[in-house]
């Protein structure tokens, strides 16, 4: 395979070229979903108003 001797580099590169595939597979299925839960957002809100009131009192 491509004039290589053994099995580790050819397997390495099939690997490699596999893997490849499938995070890019993995990444349009996973492409719009959201990652942050509501409970999260609510969190990062508060803490949001938090710190501009921290900022307003300096």
């Amino acid at each position: 395979m491509l004039g290589l001797e053994g099995v580790a580099v050819p397997l390495g590169m099939v690997l490699t070229v596999l893997s490849t595939v499938l995070c890019i597979i993995y990444g349009l299925l996973n492409w719009n979903r959201g990652y942050i839960t509501e409970e999260e957002l609510e969190q990062e809100q508060l803490w949001k108003e938090e710190e501009s009131k921290v900022k307003e009192n300096l």
